[in-house]
């Protein structure tokens, strides 16, 4: 079985200015390093890709590590300990954040949340500025947006999950955007661009990671549900990601990898990202995946990913259920 993990802030969180956001605490990336590297094969997405056109074999117990959005963290934590160690990684930033230094709403909302212990009062901040807009915008009503969106999710409390669901796909995205740039304001209170600066890499960050072997790939342009998109933005989102991983890479990328942000997709988006010349899409659905395993006449390759969360951060932890299946053979 190949094992997929996923990662997103990993940073000395107890020493930062936001302690509260959701992330791998440093020392924890490393035990978890460790316990990987005891217990996996470390290997690339380029390996997994020739391995499914019969070009090479993997390793026991293949293991991939996939860090999403293009965080600073990346090339300042997760970098170095990598090349330390010798083995890959693969990067996923969004355009916009590096061509235009702009945050992206996803962001906005984790950095609101860390910036107030009160997420009750936060959501009633929330669903205030989301009733101001009923009168221009043809909204639910609080109480149905209750029934069907206020419910706990594997990381979040009842009231946090419901506050993301709202602010990253329940509403109209001009609604959404616009709400969570004032509670931006309201609870974080900092220059955008500055805020940008300090949370994702450059495009000088980015071509050093290529430069000493990881795999850059892409995440949309704006971090959007693409499987809540029509067809026409789902082709623009996907043009504009390999406009800007040729950009990066300075010259025309092929057999490029998508990372579908909060691994949202349709059939649609799996046949245009294909059209685009990817290769490789990840999802985020807790799942490991079979081998061997073969591109054949398949679009590309669909691989799911656990969460870092899914897995021990100590070298001596015994093998978790995820490592069992992993060595042991295909999940039930």
């Amino acid at each position: 079985m190949l094992t997929l993990v996923m990662y997103h802030y990993v940073r000395d969180l107890s020493r930062s200015r936001y302690p509260a956001i959701k992330g791998r605490r440093t020392d924890e990336f490393e035990a978890q390093l460790d316990y990987i590297q005891r217990h996996y094969s470390v290997v690339a997405l380029r390996d997994v890709l020739a391995a499914s056109r019969g070009e090479l074999s993997l390793p026991p117990a293949p293991c991939v590590l996939t860090f999403d959005d293009g965080l600073s963290d990346h090339f300042d934590t997760v970098f170095p300990r990598l090349l330390e160690r010798g083995i890959p990684g693969a990067f996923f930033p969004s355009a916009r954040p590096v061509r235009d230094r702009i945050v992206l709403d996803v962001h906005k909302l984790h950095f609101v949340l860390a910036s107030t212990a009160d997420h009750d009062l936060l959501l009633r901040d929330a669903l205030q500025l989301i009733a101001s807009y009923r009168a221009e915008y043809e909204l639910p009503d609080e109480e149905d947006l209750c029934l069907r969106y206020r419910q706990p999710n594997r990381y979040d409390s009842t009231t946090t999950a419901f506050l993301k669901r709202l602010l990253q796909h329940a509403l109209p995205s001009v609604v959404r955007e616009r709400v969570v740039d004032m509670l931006f304001r309201r609870y974080v209170a900092v220059d955008e661009a500055t805020f940008s600066r300090e949370l994702y890499m450059d495009r000088s960050q980015l071509r050093t990671l290529l430069e000493h072997g990881m795999e850059i790939g892409g995440h949309g342009e704006r971090h959007e549900h693409m499987g809540l998109l029509s067809r026409e933005q789902q082709i623009a989102e996907l043009c504009a990601t390999r406009s800007f991983l040729n950009d990066v890479f300075e010259d025309a990328v092929q057999d490029w990898i998508m990372c579908f942000p909060y691994g949202s997709f349709t059939s649609d988006s799996i046949a245009l990202a294909a059209d685009q010349g990817c290769r490789i899409a990840l999802s985020c659905a807790a799942r490991l995946v079979p081998l061997p395993m073969t591109s054949g006449n398949a679009p590309l390759l669909l691989l799911d990913r656990l969460d870092t969360n899914d897995l021990p951060c100590s070298a001596d932890a015994a093998p978790c259920e995820w490592t069992r299946r992993a060595n042991q053979g295909p999940l039930d």
